[in-house]
């Protein structure tokens, strides 16, 4: 079963985007994937992430 998703508008310089874009190919993501990875990283370390997800990575890491 697929979680759902929401979708919005994220508006950035064309610089950044170029970055982010580079920094997806170099890791064969899309640009879309790239940016969902930066922020479930960033919501990770800060400790933002709901428990249930902190849970099933710990999972994963075994």
């Amino acid at each position: 079963m697929t979680k759902p998703t929401k979708n919005f508008i994220l508006r950035m310089d064309a610089d950044m985007m170029n970055a982010i874009e580079a920094w997806a190919a170099d890791e064969f993501r899309s640009t879309n994937g790239q940016l969902q990875w930066i922020i479930t990283e960033a919501l990770r370390k800060a400790h933002r992430l709901p428990k249930k997800k902190l849970n099933n990575e710990k999972l994963d890491e075994k």
